[in-house]
């Protein structure tokens, strides 16, 4: 492998799934300045995701439409206002 390859500032994180509310504890280099108490009773930075493992539909099973973001309505608006005139 080539050296200095990878970042070293790599850190203890919490990533929380906004979907579902579940969190795992991991390493990564993402920059955050939100912090979360953990199960473990520690304060960690946390990066927040859209989706994880435990909301996928892959992963999970059930066809779900995840829309976190208010995306599905914002199409509509738009699509609508086209067709409108």
């Amino acid at each position: 492998m080539k050296k200095d390859l990878h970042p070293g500032n790599y850190r203890v994180v919490v990533f929380k799934d906004m979907s579902n509310g579940h969190t795992f504890l991991s390493r990564s280099t993402a920059a955050s300045k939100e912090t979360i108490k953990f199960e473990d009773g520690n304060e960690y930075p946390v990066i927040k995701l859209e989706i994880s493992n435990t909301s996928h539909p892959f992963y999970t099973g059930k066809n779900v439409l995840v829309d976190t973001a208010g995306r599905i309505d914002k199409f509509k608006r738009r699509y609508e206002k086209r067709d409108n005139k």
